[in-house]
């Protein structure tokens, strides 16, 4: 049965700049698995871009998948269209060759958020499947498994690269500056915690100390 996989990400970039940084996502601290990109083609059709690019990826498998996939690498078509008038950019991604071993179909959504100003959000849809006999359970789940991972890269990565296009990007700033004062907050609840505890268990020996000297 084919895996289905959803989820969302919040870029704190306006849908401008996020469309901007889709292109120069590659390479990025976070991107190593990405060998190489190149453009088949790009035309504007009815007032929408249409592009189409092949990109080149690390292939590592378990030791238990190597009877299977013998290739070092993968080859992934990924095709976009951006819609300047309804202000999306949605991509499909899909694997060449190895199919019937497993297939991986990605969808991905990028549009603006209304209710909040300068901020775009990433829905993502996958489908992984294999036709193995005896064996694609087991494939479409490590396929699933490895996709969440590589999704975390992949939005890790193209953080990076917006941070670096748009340095002064009040959204990102004021985020990152919530973030940083999140932090701090935790940390300071843990170390008055630890003070706490440590207090607690100062008294209990003090008292315990006391007690055996009644007795003694």
């Amino acid at each position: 049965m084919t895996k289905y996989y959803e989820s969302e990400t919040v870029y704190n970039y306006s849908w401008e700049q996020v469309t901007q940084g889709f292109w120069n996502r590659y390479p990025n601290p976070f991107s190593s698995h990405v060998l190489s990109e190149d453009t088949v083609s790009r035309e504007v059709r009815n007032g929408k871009l249409h592009s189409k690019r092949l990109l080149t990826k690390t292939n590592h498998v378990p030791k238990w998948g190597e009877r299977f996939f013998k290739a070092k690498s993968v080859n992934i078509v990924e095709e976009s269209v951006v819609d300047p008038n309804e202000r999306t950019l949605v991509t499909y991604t899909r694997n060449i060759g190895f199919n019937k071993i497993m297939s991986v179909v990605e969808k991905v959504v990028y549009k603006s958020l209304p209710d909040q100003p300068g901020k775009t959000i990433a829905i993502r849809s996958a489908w992984i499947d294999s036709s193995v006999y005896g064996f694609g359970t087991a494939i479409r789940a490590f396929g699933l498994e490895r996709f969440k991972k590589n999704c975390a890269k992949t939005v890790s990565g193209f953080n990076y690269v917006l941070q670096h296009m748009f340095p002064n990007n009040p959204v990102a700033l004021a985020a990152a500056a919530a973030a940083a004062a999140s932090q701090a907050s935790k940390a300071q609840k843990l170390r008055e915690a630890a003070k706490h505890a440590s207090d607690h268990m100062k008294a209990q020996a003090e008292h315990l100390v006391q007690n055996l000297s009644v007795k003694g």
